[in-house]
């Protein structure tokens, strides 16, 4: 199996270096695996004039050649899928096989907008004689898309297929903490014959690369995953500059489970769905409103499947869940559980950091958090299950959207009333019933509220990166 790879920025077409770098750690023992190269202006300005020039290439280039060389930078993605996430995984800590997965995800993702690449369709209004009204699809421009770390190759490659298959060029800054996922997807397209200045790459200090980005004329679009604070502050710079956002923000997914619903499943889904990726997803299933007459049972299955999962190096066989990515949200999670149990929240299993090496944290089961915790407010983005008893579906609805997101929520309920008045009434952009399955390539994702707006996938997918342009013909001599 080959190393951690050669971390480079990619910039019109080809591979540069930096005297300054930032280290790479492997959460699951604390060392340094690389060093990623740390973009100074000159280099920003490079790839923001590379990008205007990729723009003036790709966007006359024709929907169906653009969709055949994302298509081959996904099949070399699916052929490298070992070595991908053998780097994910070292970089990340996560199970070397949801990893392998995450590979086959981003391609997917890149396969599912090559298709809409030919499918932006206008369309023609109806008018009198003499005169032709006409929509018209366009790209919008180049795009500056910021990524982040919790999955380090399906984030980068939603953004780049977008954007690519739309006709955009783009300046991706993928996360520094887990940059070799981003790295993989520009060699995949470098291989495949993307035309220079098309796709991107930097890395370095946020807040520097960001404010260089956005403020340049050259961008048109800024799409962003991450943080709603964060999101909150590039949507400031973008409307200084009158520039298009895309924000796919952060959730704490409520999820309500009903009276006649098959709990002893549900519980079992539930805490594996919840330890998935160390719960560092943003539509994690992360606040349970369970009706009374089965809260006991339901408690019961999801501590007990919750404290059966297998913790450990991400490389090691039979792992279900690896460290935390990073030592900032080990440290968050310990005390948004400090601040729960002082509150008078229960733990049921888990609720402590595992060994002093490594950025390791027991799969936690709280329950009866009172509103007022922090955890019932903040997204916990860890391996954290919080699961209260309710004594209606109406109680849950209304505990459901008492935060300020509205990312992904579920249901568990085999009746169609039921599912009616949560689909009327549960604030989200995404609701599943039965499944904790919240995104897929073909279906639209994205939040309400504070998660967001915008989405990424399904026919909805391309909206953002196209501008609408309305051409009134005359056909008759004035």
């Amino acid at each position: 199996m080959n190393e951690y790879p050669e971390l480079k920025l990619y910039i019109g077409g080809s591979w540069r270096t930096t005297a300054e770098t930032l280290p790479v750690v492997n959460p699951a023992n604390e060392a340094v695996i690389g060093q990623i190269p740390v973009a100074d202006t000159e280099a920003l300005d490079d790839a923001l004039a590379a990008a205007a020039t990729g723009f003036e290439t790709w966007r006359t280039t024709s929907p169906g050649d653009r969709a055949d060389l994302i298509r081959s930078a996904a099949s070399l993605l699916r052929a490298r899928q070992d070595e991908i996430a053998h780097s994910i995984t070292l970089e990340h800590g996560k199970p070397f096989e949801q990893a392998r997965a995450e590979v086959i995800r981003g391609a997917e993702f890149l396969e599912w907008d090559a298709g809409e690449a030919t499918r932006t369709y206008g369309r023609v209004i109806p008018s009198g004689p003499g005169i032709r009204h006409i929509v018209h699809h366009q790209p919008i421009g180049p795009v500056a898309a910021f990524s982040p770390w919790n999955f380090p190759l399906s984030q980068p490659a939603r953004k780049v297929a977008g954007a690519l298959a739309a006709g955009c060029s783009l300046v991706l800054k993928a996360a520094e903490e887990t940059p070799a996922g981003a790295l993989h997807i520009a060699e995949a397209f470098h291989d495949s014959g993307l035309p220079a200045g098309v796709l991107n790459l930097v890395f370095g200090v946020p807040a520097d690369i960001s404010q260089r980005l956005i403020s340049s004329d050259a961008i048109r679009m800024v799409a962003f995953t991450g943080s709603t604070a964060v999101g909150r502050h590039l949507t400031g710079l973008a409307s200084d500059h009158m520039t298009t956002v895309l924000m796919e923000l952060g959730g704490h997914a409520p999820v309500i489970v009903c009276e006649d619903t098959d709990v002893d499943a549900a519980a079992e889904s539930s805490a594996i769905r919840a330890m998935r990726n160390a719960g560092q997803v943003c539509t994690s299933p992360t606040r349970f409103f369970v009706h009374e007459s089965v809260f006991e049972q339901f408690l019961e299955g999801i501590t007990r499947r919750s404290a059966a999962t297998v913790v450990g190096d991400g490389m090691e066989p039979g792992v279900e869940m690896g460290p935390l990515a990073n030592d900032r949200r080990l440290a968050a999670v310990v005390e948004l559980i400090a601040d729960a149990t002082d509150a008078g929240g229960e733990v049921t299993t888990g609720g402590g950091r595992i060994g002093t090496t490594g950025y390791f944290h027991e799969p936690t089961v709280l329950a009866n958090v009172p509103e007022h915790a922090r955890i019932m407010q903040e997204e916990p983005f860890g391996p954290v299950a919080i699961v209260n008893p309710v004594d209606s579906l109406d109680t849950a609805i209304e505990r459901a959207n008492s935060v300020p997101y509205g990312l992904a929520a579920y249901g568990f309920t085999n009746r169609a009333d039921y599912i009616d008045r949560m689909v009327d009434r549960v604030e989200a952009g995404n609701l599943s019933i039965n499944t904790l399955e919240a995104s897929l390539p073909e279906t639209p994702f994205g939040g309400v509220k504070s998660s967001g707006y915008g989405r990424e996938g399904g026919t909805e997918g391309l909206h953002h990166y196209l501008a609408v342009k309305s051409v009134s013909h005359s056909t008759t001599t004035a």
